[in-house]
């Protein structure tokens, strides 16, 4: 079975850098997770997605993919998955004000998936504390699986 990762999101909360300790350019912290069937197929499950290509090994095996593939938003689990629990991106409070991502490769069944993190501007408007921030994410091979930019309004 796969990493388990923490859903407390208040857990470690007081040791998470708020507005001030955010530093444009520095790296995040991360961890490599391994993807496992298991947690694709919840994943799926859990957002309603059906498609034999993440179920059925017969099925996907015949695809121009070969097997059984994570589909492209797996990366909203692995932003979690990859991060440790004191990660700034994981504060109570904090709101998605946009995202754009790309897709190079789909991540598969039993990769270990890393990430490159970075805060890469923070600004104020509106009395809104806003952080610009880039993710890319590898596989073993150190291929990139996708990479996005997004958006955030800080709590704090």
């Amino acid at each position: 079975m796969g990493q388990e990762f923490a859903t407390d999101f208040w857990a470690d909360a007081a040791a998470r850098k708020v507005w001030d300790d955010i530093v444009p350019g520095e790296p995040r912290a991360t961890i490599p997770y391994v993807l496992t069937l298991d947690a694709i197929q919840k994943y799926c499950r859990s957002v309603g997605e059906d498609h034999p290509l993440y179920f059925d090994e017969d099925y996907a095996s015949k695809t121009r993919y070969g097997g059984i593939i994570a589909p492209p938003s797996i990366h909203i689990l692995l932003m979690f998955a990859c991060t440790p629990t004191d990660d700034w991106m994981r504060s109570p409070g904090t709101v998605n004000a946009g995202q754009s991502w790309s897709y190079a490769q789909p991540a598969r069944p039993g990769d270990t998936i890393t990430l490159q993190a970075r805060a890469l501007d923070k600004f104020i408007k509106r009395e809104r504390l806003f952080v610009i921030h880039d993710n890319v994410f590898f596989n073993q091979h150190g291929r990139v699986i996708c990479s996005g930019r997004g958006w955030t309004i800080r709590p704090q």
